[in-house]
């Protein structure tokens, strides 16, 4: 099935379907990440900010759970060396490199003998993608859920660094989460998709399962793109990569008043820890790309993998004929 949908995504990693797991920090482990491998894609591990007891219980079951190719991502501005070294040791195919400089790990992947995946979110993250080297590029819109940057949608940034890349393999990433999202892809001329919401909605996701819930029940209307959250949270990600996640009474009371809440963070934050101790706030925000309208099952990843490719299939061969 979906042997046809070979690429140079496919063939670099001798995989079967174009599609690839977004490494999303504490809910793509080591099970969702072999699933997904299992199912003939590629598995990334969420290794996030570099929690190394985290990734001490989470890479081992992904190299366990699969003889199939499978990786491991981190955030390159919270990630330290020593944390990419470690992981390297569990000899991961693929390693990839998200928001921030990746200049201090790349080599240390390339030596590790890995392939090196670079996501990208404006054109000058994607220069430097193609400067360093990258054995793939991941080009993120700002459908996605979670952080991405400040660029452009899916749909306009994907053919631009397609052509900027080009020989190097591309994969489509935001707002993907059905089979047509992946053909839609390989039209723009990517090498493939790599897909986050979509899985978190898996029998193997360690999403919370009130997050599962929020997710299968929402609708794209319901997502929001802010920095506030982060701000609310103590969280020290980049104001350069806002985050898109369901609607939220922390963003409805701060809305607006992100220079404000920026010089007095405390007064958001103990807002925020009040809400978690009283049970009315949940302790992580539902990260939502804007396709959830997508996602109403909860399948096993690997066969999740099998059935977005055969739909990938079905779609572009409709393309043609109608």
């Amino acid at each position: 099935m979906a042997m046809s949908l070979s690429t140079a995504f496919t063939r670099l990693f001798g995989i079967q379907h174009p599609i690839a797991l977004a490494p999303m920090g504490g809910s793509a482990g080591g099970a969702l990440a072999a699933a997904v491998s299992n199912g003939g894609g590629l598995g990334l591990v969420g290794g996030g900010a570099g929690d190394p007891a985290w990734l001490a219980r989470e890479l081992p079951v992904a190299a366990q759970g699969t003889d199939r190719p499978w990786g491991v991502g981190f955030q390159s501005w919270s990630a330290g060396t020593d944390v990419v070294e470690r992981a390297l040791r569990m000899r991961p195919s693929a390693v990839m490199l998200s928001f921030g400089d990746p200049l201090p790990f790349a080599e240390l992947v390339r030596d590790a003998g890995a392939a090196l995946i670079l996501q990208v979110t404006d054109l000058e993250e994607a220069r430097q993608a193609v400067d360093l080297g990258a054995d793939v590029i991941v080009a993120q819109g700002t459908e996605s859920g979670g952080h991405s940057g400040h660029g452009r949608s899916t749909m306009a940034f994907v053919p631009v660094v397609v052509d900027l890349a080009a020989p190097v393999p591309v994969l489509a990433a935001g707002g993907i989460a059905d089979g047509r999202g992946v053909a839609a892809a390989l039209c723009l001329g990517a090498a493939g998709a790599l897909i986050g919401t979509r899985f978190q909605a898996t029998a193997e996701t360690l999403a919370d399962p009130g997050s599962v819930k929020a997710i299968i029940d929402g609708s794209g209307d319901d997502t929001e793109r802010s920095t506030v959250l982060d701000i609310a949270r103590g969280s020290r990600w980049p104001s350069k990569y806002p985050a898109r996640t369901l609607r939220h009474p922390i963003l409805d009371q701060w809305r607006g008043r992100e220079d404000e809440l920026a010089n007095d963070p405390a007064a958001a934050r103990d807002a925020y820890e009040e809400g978690i101790a009283r049970g009315v706030l949940p302790p992580i925000p539902v990260w939502a790309s804007q396709a959830i309208d997508l996602i109403n099952d909860l399948p096993s990843a690997a066969d999740l993998v099998g059935a977005l490719a055969a739909r990938a299939e079905d779609a572009l061969a409709r393309a043609g004929h109608e």
